[in-house]
């Protein structure tokens, strides 16, 4: 399995990533049997340094979790939601949609605006209180295995490589942590958790899994302009009405406001730019007002689970279960899935307890996979099911009866629709740019709207230049053929931290520089002897660890890997 030797570590649990998931898991197992070793490893360099959410949180989660919360001083949830607001969009004005019209499932009285970071942050000090072992900077990058095919533990990554794949001066070995049972919480399209669905079969027979990326900024705003606890939430413009997606603008407290943009991945016009149409979004008659005078303050981007209840994959696995955000567990119409992390992980862990208890270890947790359904997690997810399929289908039209879809499952607990299938991956949504035109997306001024460059700046992503790369292209031949030569180059656009680029052999852009005129075709505008020459560079320090390029890649020819623990993004309040 591994030549290298490594120290290695025993523990009861072994949990792989600090979210809500993990360490609700974590907190779980020592309230449930305090003499139980329970480990959790965090590749962020600090706990919460590589979460990225809106967030406006439920709490039903916590309030489980932690019954006496609201006595704890240090509790982040500082702004309960004081006013909701939706409003359909136009290129020039918007249309509010009255709230009555709204299933209540949408109504965000008792949640709150929050930071996940530093709800995470939070977590972790109540989770050491009761003795869990916390290792941010180490990411988990391989799977141990027993004889009979059962995962018994993980491998941090090694420290010290050399872009050559070598050891280098400083090498330092990854170490073995060995467990009764690992929880696989890594957040949306985990390294791991990828690796153990297909070893394990446990998408088969589930819809494919479908996400969005989301790309988020924080603002410090002018006191005049800020009214803590608001709630606004936004469809349609700027996007086209076969691309799916949205925004919020959430108040939180001292002054700031968070500002996000969605964007489903199963979006078939490879010229579109998340990140662009993010930033032509700020600058909305019903948007830019509310950042006049302010100061950006934070940047970041994260892909999103958006295939719902019938795209969870089975959950339990020889030796462990996925958890979280790497089972799927976001309420798409809600912007919100904490609260099921938290669940989640609490069912888990209950489960691990039961099996500890009975002197297992290294086996199925099956029943965690049969309750889950008929949880407070199933019924939660099975209510809005059809919303992402009817919109991803129908587009504004789908909106309407996704809305109608949720009264009649909360009224009656049935729909006319049955339970929709999502039809075919998002890479494979994407089509030639021969079918598209470039889109002419305007210059940042620099004070509203910005580049990805200054924006990466203030996420405050760092790797380590001299390590190897850890975006692996799998066929370089084909990428060139098939994303530059068919997709015009994709990557470029989809990345929202300017990681990809195409360039001459003159150094100059070949599909991600400035587009061409609005309503020219794209292979009408490519120097095809310029593409023919063209090599792919891959900026891996800008990378905010989104992981879009693994699941947009038209080719599934980019696998994301972990790089060095500790590096990447260093959120702060996001």
């Amino acid at each position: 399995m591994d030549e290298i030797e490594r120290e290695s570590m025993e523990f009861d649990v072994v949990i792989v990533g600090a979210g809500p998931a993990g360490l609700a898991a974590a907190i779980r197992l020592k309230q449930v049997n305090p003499d139980l070793s329970v480990v959790v490893l965090e590749k962020g360099g600090e706990v919460g340094a590589h979460i990225l959410s809106g967030a406006v949180v439920d709490p039903t989660g916590i309030n489980q979790l932690l019954p006496d919360w609201r006595e704890d001083a240090d509790h982040p949830f500082k702004t309960p939601v004081t006013k909701d607001q939706f409003f359909l969009l136009g290129p020039a004005g918007s249309l509010p949609l009255p709230n009555f019209l709204m299933p209540p499932l949408m109504n965000n009285h008792g949640n709150y605006v929050v930071s996940l970071g530093n709800v995470c942050r939070w977590l972790a000090t109540r989770a050491e209180a009761l003795g869990v072992e916390i290792y941010p900077g180490f990411a988990a990058t391989q799977v141990m295995y027993n004889d009979e095919g059962a995962v018994i533990g993980v491998i941090t990554g090694d420290m010290g490589v050399e872009r050559n794949g070598e050891p280098g001066p400083n090498f330092a070995p990854g170490m073995a942590l060995l467990g009764k049972y690992v929880l696989l919480g890594e957040g949306a399209r985990g390294s791991l958790s990828k690796v153990i669905i297909k070893k394990f079969g446990l998408d088969q027979g589930r819809e494919p899994g479908k996400y969005g990326i989301g790309l988020k900024e924080l603002w410090q705003v002018s006191p005049e302009k800020h009214q803590p606890g608001l709630v606004q939430h936004s469809f349609g413009w700027p996007l086209d009405r076969s691309t799916g997606g949205g925004s919020f603008l959430y108040h939180l407290e001292n002054n700031t406001v968070a500002v996000g943009f969605v964007v489903h991945l199963n979006y078939k016009n490879p010229y579109i730019s998340p990140f662009e149409e993010f930033q032509r979004f700020k600058a909305h008659p019903r948007v830019r007002d509310t950042f006049e005078g302010g100061k950006r303050l934070s940047y970041g981007a994260r892909a999103i689970t958006e295939g719902g209840y019938q795209s969870v994959p089975k959950l339990s696995f020889p030796g462990g279960a996925l958890i979280g955000c790497s089972a799927g567990f976001v309420n798409v119409p809600r912007i919100k899935g904490s609260h099921n992390a938290v669940l989640s992980g609490m069912m888990a862990a209950d489960n691990i307890v039961e099996a500890l208890a009975a002197g297992r270890a290294n086996d199925e947790l099956i029943g965690y996979e049969n309750a889950w359904r008929g949880s407070a997690i199933g019924k939660d997810l099975f209510k809005v099911r059809n919303v992402k399929p009817l919109w991803s289908k129908l587009g504004i039209a789908g909106i309407a009866l996704g809305g109608l879809d949720m009264w009649l499952n909360t009224l009656f607990g049935w729909s006319p629709f049955g339970t929709m299938k999502h039809g075919k991956p998002d890479y494979a949504s994407t089509e030639p740019a021969s079918k598209h035109r470039l889109i002419s997306y305007p210059k940042p001024d620099g004070v509203l709207t910005f580049d990805r460059l200054s924006s990466v700046f203030l996420s405050s992503t760092n790797h380590d230049e001299n390590e190897p790369i850890h975006l692996q292209v799998l066929d370089p031949a084909l990428q060139k053929q098939s994303e530059l030569g068919v997709f015009s180059g994709p990557s470029t656009r989809y990345c929202p931290a300017g990681v990809y680029e195409w360039v001459d052999e003159d150094g100059n852009s070949v599909a991600g520089g400035p587009a061409a005129p609005k309503g020219e075709k794209g292979s009408e505008n490519r120097d095809e002897g310029n593409a023919r020459e063209a090599r792919f560079v891959i900026n891996a320090q800008n990378c905010v660890h989104c992981k879009t390029c693994d699941i947009k890649d038209p080719n599934q020819n980019i696998n994301w890997v972990p790089p060095q623990g500790g590096e990447g993004p260093v959120y702060a309040n996001m």
